[in-house]
């Protein structure tokens, strides 16, 4: 505290009171520690609601749109409170405050995301302002309250306020990048969550004694932090592992012994049976196989690759019923290979490589001409990553496949089925011949939605043989193709790398 500099002052009925200021360090230390915290929830909080409502682009609009807000309201009723309340009392109270929030968003979003699950923008945003509106106003509150107590010269107005503000800007950008880069990679995001507001609480707490606030911490406050930390280490936990991309769950079948199934955040992602690989559980997989049994009646072996790999579901099915075969597989998260080996039976060997990375970006690595089959099964919650649905996307794949190689991709939507539409526009803008295969009532007007499996390759395709082996499998499915499919896709764009609006296309869950 500087002795020799006349303090702010502030008019209280009429009169000038002088407001001892805060050292110019300890304002920026402040500023910088509660920017950054709004930014560190804002991060975890698409991992913290993935459980429930996916990651895709309309979850991340919500989270920044909420925050945002969160900081506009923060910013305003800050700086008005400071004006009618002495700063000092307001400061550490504040981050006290927005500690306690901070706790409570965890089982926020544990009460209220299992009875909202979907990946709707009206569900993400009821979810987002829910939890994490409240924690950004209140910590970002504390700005303009140190702005306040620092303005001691309205000749330095303009330097105070630019000096905070972009420290407080530079706090956000390392709250960013700290998090993203290394808390999500390294960290449970919960332990990060409830660190962080015990951190808050006790910096808000030691703020207040330092301050020597006339206004303690109030008895409610207190209540709240204890409320908050009791019910946030109390709430039920949907992720048996995590990791920078996905909340993950195995979940054993009580119909087949060795059956297991591995939920990635919401979705039911891959099934396999430890005793028989080559049983496929879910009818997308089971569409797979048929292409396959196509591609070769009697067992031959296949050269595949696999855009992703989650429980290696397919591969496993390629070595058990078609020995010799390779398989290639793109996985973006090693945790969900650790999984497959650990928890799930998966055996590696010299037949199946993994290879660890966006698969967009790995596919480059991929020799030209040296795959008969490949599966498309990534997902990103309950959508396809829109890098891996465009048109740029499908060629270099194509570049990968052997002249008569064979393209099967799985693509989930309902209701109108715009993002399906789009995806069979793309693929037949990239391949020559082309069909889909989904459910009986599937391309009807008001048909069933869900899995649906694209097939495409530059020769012609085996319709009757995967007819006949949708037969065998005793399935009464539709393989749609030629002027049908062409009706059914209609004038449906092409997806692009400049225009792939995959979310806002997608109907992730059936429409009433």
């Amino acid at each position: 505290m500087h002795a020799n500099r006349p303090g702010p002052v502030r008019r209280r009925n009429g009169t000038r009171v002088p407001c001892a200021a805060m050292h110019r360090f300890a304002a920026a230390a402040l500023v910088f520690v509660s920017s950054a915290a709004v930014l560190v929830l804002e991060i975890l909080a698409a991992r913290l609601m993935a459980p429930y409502v996916g990651v895709t682009l309309e979850v991340y609009t919500a989270i920044i749109g909420v925050i945002l807000g969160g900081i506009a309201l923060g910013s305003w009723l800050g700086g008005k409170a400071a004006d009618h309340t002495d700063p000092r009392n307001l400061i550490g109270p504040l981050i006290v405050a927005g500690g306690a929030l901070a706790f409570i968003t965890i089982p926020l979003i544990d009460s209220l995301g299992a009875g909202l699950r979907g990946a709707g923008p009206t569900t993400t945003t009821i979810l987002t302002f829910a939890a994490f509106f409240t924690p950004a106003a209140v910590l970002t509150a504390v700005t303009p309250a140190i702005i306040k107590l620092q303005l001691e010269d309205l000749d330095e107005t303009g330097r105070v306020v630019g000096r905070l503000s972009a420290i407080g800007t530079a706090g956000a950008i390392l709250g960013t990048f700290v998090t993203g880069f290394v808390l999500v990679a390294a960290l449970p995001t919960r332990p990060v969550i409830r660190a962080l507001a015990l951190a808050l609480v006790l910096l808000g707490l030691g703020v207040t004694v330092w301050l020597r606030s006339r206004r303690a911490v109030s008895g409610t406050t207190i209540v709240l932090v204890m409320l908050g930390a009791a019910f946030s280490f109390a709430a039920s936990h949907p992720c048996e592992y995590e990791s920078a991309y996905y909340c993950a769950y195995v979940q054993a079948d009580e119909e087949r012994p060795e059956g297991y199934a591995l939920w990635l955040d919401t979705l039911r992602h891959s099934y396999v049976d430890l005793n028989e690989p080559s049983h496929l559980e879910f009818a997308y997989t089971a569409w797979f196989g048929d292409v396959i049994t196509a591609m070769a009646p009697d067992g031959e072996p296949l050269d595949s690759l696999h855009i992703g790999g989650a429980a290696m579901t397919m591969p496993r099915y390629l070595r058990a019923e078609h020995p010799g075969s390779t398989s290639t597989v793109l996985e973006l998260d090693e945790l969900l290979l650790d999984l497959a080996t650990d928890e799930l039976g998966f055996e590696p060997g010299s037949d199946i490589e993994v290879v660890l990375g966006d698969a967009r970006l790995s596919l480059s690595e991929v020799g030209t001409d040296t795959h008969d089959l490949v599966i498309g099964d990534a997902f990103g919650g309950v959508a396809v990553p829109w890098h891996l649905t465009t048109r740029e996307f499908t060629e270099d794949l194509r570049r990968t496949m052997r002249p008569d190689g064979i393209y099967a991709m799985n693509v989930l939507d309902h209701g109108p089925k715009d993002f399906l539409r789009a995806e069979v526009a793309t693929v037949t803008a990239v391949f020559g011949h082309v069909a889909v295969l989904g459910r009986a009532n599937a391309f009807e007007p008001g048909g069933s939605g869900g899995n649906h499996v694209v097939i495409a390759s530059d020769a012609p395709l085996p319709f009757d043989a995967i007819e006949q082996a949708n037969r065998e499998r005793r399935r009464d499915d539709r393989l749609l193709h030629g002027t049908a499919l062409d009706d059914f896709v209609g004038d449906a764009q092409v997806l692009i790398d400049d225009h792939a609006p995959v979310d806002q296309l997608l109907t992730p869950f059936p429409t009433s």
